[in-house]
């Protein structure tokens, strides 16, 4: 099989609606009925949910857990998911796959996790939205919004910062058999990537 790979010069939310196009077109033409993607405030969501409305395509936004950025606040803007549960999008959240309390433990006592080292060798080597794509699929499986086993597809999409810059085809899995995630295929990703900090 030959695809193409759409790619970016570089990340960020000026990317999105080809994002959104680009998966939107690939799930028609797999047959795949879930699409799940990061969404911070509802913009991404709501791009992929006007893409491909009509569709027989359940979209599965996974926000950025409560208390992320502050106490007890959730990120979401109010409008939007009110917009985006008019349209019959899922929207979720949960702690972050890679983090959670390993990153307490990490900024408490120093030093590493294994799952820090997961993450930042996917951020380092692919780029920041490529991890959120994984990431998400794992939210999304934890969380029973879509199917796992070996036969199964989702469309991916991931972020750095703000909107989409990533779209994967990928057969997912729940988090504690991490390694059975599979990229199939690479639908868009940014040739550059964020400067590790």
């Amino acid at each position: 099989m030959e695809r193409s790979i759409q790619y970016f010069d570089n990340v960020g939310k000026q990317n999105t609606d080809n994002v959104v196009k680009v998966a939107a077109k690939r799930a028609e033409e797999l047959g795949i009925k879930n699409i799940v993607l990061s969404s911070t405030e509802g913009y991404t969501a709501l791009k992929m949910a006007e893409e491909v409305k009509g569709k027989d395509i359940k979209i599965i936004a996974i926000t950025h857990q409560y208390g992320l950025r502050e106490d007890g606040n959730w990120e979401m803007d109010e409008d939007n998911l009110k917009k985006l549960q008019e349209m019959g999008v899922l929207v979720t959240t949960q702690s972050h796959m890679f983090s959670g309390v390993e990153r307490a433990i990490s900024k408490r006592l120093g030093g590493a996790s294994r799952a820090d080292v997961i993450s930042d060798t996917l951020r380092a080597v692919f780029g920041k939205g490529f991890k959120v794509a994984l990431e998400v699929v794992m939210m999304a499986a934890d969380s029973g919004h879509i199917p796992v086993s070996k036969d199964t597809e989702v469309i991916a999409i991931g972020g750095t910062r703000q909107g989409a810059d990533v779209a994967l085809v990928v057969r997912p899995a729940h988090s504690q058999n991490f390694f059975d995630i599979q990229v199939r295929e690479i639908l868009a990703m940014p040739r550059a990537k964020e400067e590790p900090k």
